[in-house]
């Protein structure tokens, strides 16, 4: 699939740097819009499908543009408003955990250690869920399936915590470029599930 990107560029006389670039600044725009529609806390899920969606169809040249992530935004969110609710459910079990760790309990750290890593997992998951995500999907057999990918493709999963570690950075060195870089999220989340695809 490159290659024939890159035929097309070479003959709209397009130079390979070109199309990077527009890749990245498409990747922080979707981020924009994908912290938007995260605002009411229990969307990020179809946020992050729409995100996804819209990333697909620029690599693959399709017309997509605000209104399109809109649409998708809104389907997903059908059941995707439910998964959102799940994870901030998780998130407390796992502030719970470290709570524990913090007052001393025989254990304490193990299940603490445990408790974050088992969070990351969810959390790669869901991404991983949202980047195959497609107008009327259900969201339980995506979560499913995106369960079974996290742990039969570990590399692939250690890129999406590489993503997540980049937005952490980022809000770290500035809060205010952590939302344009969830689009690189998104981005690595969909290249993780093509290479899956094409293994």
């Amino acid at each position: 699939m490159t290659e024939a990107h890159a035929e097309a560029r070479a003959a709209r006389g397009e130079s390979p740097l070109a199309g990077k670039f527009a890749l990245f600044a498409e990747c922080l725009l979707t981020g924009v819009w994908i912290a938007l529609a995260s605002l009411p806390l229990v969307t990020y899920p179809a946020a992050f499908a729409a995100g996804s969606r819209h990333l697909g169809r620029h690599l693959t040249h399709e017309r997509g543009g605000l209104r399109e992530f809109a649409a998708d935004f809104r389907s997903a969110l059908r059941g995707g408003w439910q998964v959102g609710l799940a994870g901030w459910a998780a998130l407390a079990v796992v502030w719970v955990d470290v709570r524990a760790v913090r007052a001393g309990l025989p254990g304490g750290e193990l299940v603490g250690a445990v408790g974050v890593l088992a969070l990351i997992a969810v959390v790669v998951a869901g991404l991983r869920a949202a980047a195959s995500w497609r107008p009327g999907d259900s969201w339980r057999a995506l979560l499913a399936g995106a369960g079974r990918r996290t742990v039969l493709d570990p590399a692939g999963s250690f890129l999406v915590v590489g993503g997540l570690a980049v937005v952490v950075c980022s809000a770290w060195f500035s809060a205010p470029l952590a939302l344009p870089v969830l689009g690189a999220v998104a981005a690595a989340a969909v290249a993780v599930e093509e290479r899956y695809r094409h293994r």
